[in-house]
Protein backbone atom coordinates (compact mmCIF):
# COMPACT_ATOMS: atom_id res chain seq x y z
CA UNK A 1 0.00 0.00 0.00
CA UNK A 2 0.85 3.65 -0.82
CA UNK A 3 2.17 5.71 2.27
CA UNK A 4 1.03 8.52 0.54
CA UNK A 5 -1.62 7.80 -1.85
CA UNK A 6 0.59 8.74 -5.15
CA UNK A 7 2.62 6.51 -6.26
CA UNK A 8 4.80 9.99 -7.51
CA UNK A 9 5.46 10.93 -4.08
CA UNK A 10 6.09 7.81 -2.73
CA UNK A 11 8.57 7.64 -5.25
CA UNK A 12 10.49 10.93 -4.53
CA UNK A 13 10.36 10.11 -0.98
CA UNK A 14 12.48 6.59 -1.46
CA UNK A 15 14.75 8.81 -3.81
CA UNK A 16 15.59 11.25 -1.39
CA UNK A 17 15.97 8.96 1.42
CA UNK A 18 18.83 7.35 -1.02
CA UNK A 19 20.03 9.96 -1.71
CA UNK A 20 19.97 11.26 2.12
CA UNK A 21 21.61 7.33 2.86
CA UNK A 22 24.42 7.84 0.39
CA UNK A 23 25.67 11.13 1.86
CA UNK A 24 25.26 9.74 5.21
CA UNK A 25 28.08 6.70 4.03
CA UNK A 26 29.81 9.25 2.58
CA UNK A 27 30.26 11.77 5.26
CA UNK A 28 30.27 8.86 8.08
CA UNK A 29 27.22 10.14 10.08
CA UNK A 30 23.91 8.43 11.72
CA UNK A 31 21.46 11.94 11.46
CA UNK A 32 19.37 12.14 8.12
CA UNK A 33 18.80 15.37 9.31
CA UNK A 34 22.44 16.65 9.81
CA UNK A 35 22.29 15.21 6.25
CA UNK A 36 19.78 17.20 4.51
CA UNK A 37 21.03 20.26 6.05
CA UNK A 38 24.29 19.47 4.53
CA UNK A 39 22.47 18.54 1.18
CA UNK A 40 20.48 21.90 1.45
CA UNK A 41 23.28 23.60 2.11
CA UNK A 42 25.25 22.58 -0.46
CA UNK A 43 22.82 22.65 -3.52
CA UNK A 44 22.27 26.41 -2.68
CA UNK A 45 25.48 27.81 -2.28
CA UNK A 46 26.38 25.91 -5.58
CA UNK A 47 22.57 27.17 -7.39
CA UNK A 48 23.58 30.34 -6.67
CA UNK A 49 26.97 30.14 -8.27
CA UNK A 50 25.44 28.62 -11.53
CA UNK A 51 24.10 30.38 -14.34
CA UNK A 52 20.29 30.59 -14.91
CA UNK A 53 20.38 28.05 -17.47
CA UNK A 54 22.55 25.89 -15.77
CA UNK A 55 21.12 26.34 -12.23
CA UNK A 56 17.97 24.85 -14.32
CA UNK A 57 19.33 22.29 -16.03
CA UNK A 58 21.07 20.80 -13.11
CA UNK A 59 17.75 21.05 -11.12
CA UNK A 60 15.80 19.06 -13.60
CA UNK A 61 18.02 15.69 -13.19
CA UNK A 62 17.40 16.11 -9.12
CA UNK A 63 14.37 14.07 -8.10
CA UNK A 64 11.03 15.72 -7.21
CA UNK A 65 11.94 16.03 -3.68
CA UNK A 66 15.01 17.32 -3.43
CA UNK A 67 14.48 19.74 -6.71
CA UNK A 68 11.98 21.37 -4.42
CA UNK A 69 14.57 21.86 -1.79
CA UNK A 70 16.82 22.80 -4.18
CA UNK A 71 14.43 25.64 -5.85
CA UNK A 72 13.30 26.85 -2.41
CA UNK A 73 14.41 31.13 -1.83
CA UNK A 74 15.90 30.78 -5.44
CA UNK A 75 15.37 34.14 -7.19
CA UNK A 76 16.75 33.22 -10.73
CA UNK A 77 16.73 37.11 -11.33
CA UNK A 78 19.28 37.65 -9.92
CA UNK A 79 22.86 37.49 -10.76
CA UNK A 80 25.22 34.46 -9.96
CA UNK A 81 27.49 34.99 -7.25
CA UNK A 82 30.88 35.78 -8.31
CA UNK A 83 32.23 33.42 -5.82
CA UNK A 84 35.86 33.02 -7.04
CA UNK A 85 37.29 31.11 -4.28
CA UNK A 86 37.04 27.96 -2.37
CA UNK A 87 37.05 29.78 1.04
CA UNK A 88 34.26 32.25 0.32
CA UNK A 89 32.01 29.05 -0.81
CA UNK A 90 32.98 26.97 1.97
CA UNK A 91 31.61 30.04 4.50
CA UNK A 92 28.41 29.74 2.65
CA UNK A 93 28.22 26.58 3.09
CA UNK A 94 29.51 26.49 7.33
CA UNK A 95 26.91 29.41 7.94
CA UNK A 96 23.91 26.29 7.80
CA UNK A 97 26.38 24.59 10.49
CA UNK A 98 27.30 27.94 12.90
CA UNK A 99 26.00 25.90 16.07
CA UNK A 100 27.70 22.61 15.21
CA UNK A 101 31.57 23.48 15.44
CA UNK A 102 32.60 19.85 14.68
CA UNK A 103 31.24 20.15 10.57
CA UNK A 104 33.49 20.81 8.22
CA UNK A 105 32.14 22.60 5.14
CA UNK A 106 35.14 21.23 2.99
CA UNK A 107 34.03 17.98 3.76
CA UNK A 108 30.05 18.60 3.35
CA UNK A 109 30.71 20.10 -0.07
CA UNK A 110 32.86 17.31 -1.33
CA UNK A 111 30.31 14.92 -0.02
CA UNK A 112 27.37 16.25 -1.93
CA UNK A 113 29.41 16.56 -4.94
CA UNK A 114 30.33 12.93 -5.02
CA UNK A 115 26.67 12.31 -4.39
CA UNK A 116 25.91 14.53 -7.05
CA UNK A 117 28.58 12.53 -9.30
CA UNK A 118 27.30 9.12 -8.88
CA UNK A 119 23.50 10.17 -9.07
CA UNK A 120 23.43 12.83 -11.83
CA UNK A 121 24.79 12.65 -15.68
CA UNK A 122 28.63 12.76 -16.37
CA UNK A 123 27.09 15.59 -18.73
CA UNK A 124 25.49 17.57 -16.35
CA UNK A 125 28.19 17.50 -14.29
CA UNK A 126 30.65 18.65 -16.61
CA UNK A 127 28.26 21.17 -17.90
CA UNK A 128 28.57 22.64 -13.80
CA UNK A 129 32.15 22.22 -13.01
CA UNK A 130 32.55 24.23 -16.72
CA UNK A 131 30.87 27.13 -15.49
CA UNK A 132 32.83 27.10 -11.65
CA UNK A 133 36.06 28.58 -11.39
CA UNK A 134 38.87 26.83 -10.89
CA UNK A 135 38.93 26.43 -6.79
CA UNK A 136 35.55 24.98 -6.67
CA UNK A 137 36.17 22.95 -9.41
CA UNK A 138 38.83 21.38 -6.91
CA UNK A 139 36.00 20.36 -4.83
CA UNK A 140 34.48 17.82 -6.95
CA UNK A 141 35.82 14.21 -7.14
CA UNK A 142 36.86 13.25 -10.31
CA UNK A 143 38.31 16.79 -11.09
CA UNK A 144 41.97 17.13 -11.56
CA UNK A 145 43.39 18.40 -8.36
CA UNK A 146 45.06 22.47 -8.74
Amino acid sequence: MSATGLGVFDTTVQKTNLWLKDLMEVLGWEQKQKAYDALRAVLHALRDRLTVDEAAQLGAQLPMLIRGIYYEGWDPSRDPERVRHKDEFLARIGQQFKADEGIDPEQIARAVFTVLENRVTKGEIQDVESVLPAELRELWPCSPRV
